[in-house]
């Protein structure tokens, strides 16, 4: 197999994650698992979730492709396998890190990116309950917020100039 082939599953598999990703949180976390998934719209004391648990519902099937594609010379489904890995990273990073600020690494950040999924992802946890929602997906999201940050960037802009005039 070669090494282009292998990097294009990988990529391939890493923007399927974030379909399979939206479907899973829509339709699992907010369905049938929600007694899992509810605790990280009511957060409680500490610092883990049951909704933690949604790493290992992940990661085993990631680590399982890889190491049985390695050992059996199935590279294309090691390449799966690192696809899943690689966006499990960066979801950890976005959701875990960017988001939730759970590790305090990136807590002032003013990327227009990283506010608009936070925006989101604020949006989405406005709903408490199982059936209500919006904004199930992680690394890319609906227009609609992209334009909500850039109103306010622009609202920021004029404030800042009518403040400048005074």
């Amino acid at each position: 197999m070669s090494w282009l082939l292998f990097i294009a599953i990988i990529t391939g598999t890493f923007f399927l994650m974030e379909c399979i990703t939206w479907l899973t949180h829509r339709f699992v976390m907010h369905g049938f698992l929600w007694y899992l998934h509810e605790d990280h719209h009511k957060p409680g004391p500490g610092f883990f979730e049951k909704n933690d648990a949604f790493f290992l519902i992940f990661a085993i099937p990631s680590w399982l492709c890889i190491q049985f594609g390695l050992q059996e010379r199935l590279y294309w489904v090691a390449a799966i396998g690192s696809g899943v890995a690689l966006y499990g990273f960066a979801y950890f990073m976005v959701h875990e890190v960017i988001i939730h600020q759970r590790f305090k690494w990136f807590t002032r950040s003013n990327n227009s990116y990283v506010r608009t999924i936070r925006w989101a992802h604020k949006m989405h946890h406005k709903h408490m309950g199982k059936h209500e929602g919006e904004s199930f997906g992680m690394l890319f999201v609906a227009r609609k917020y992209w334009q909500k940050v850039k109103a306010d960037r622009e609202r920021q802009k004029l404030e800042l100039r009518t403040r400048n005039l005074n």
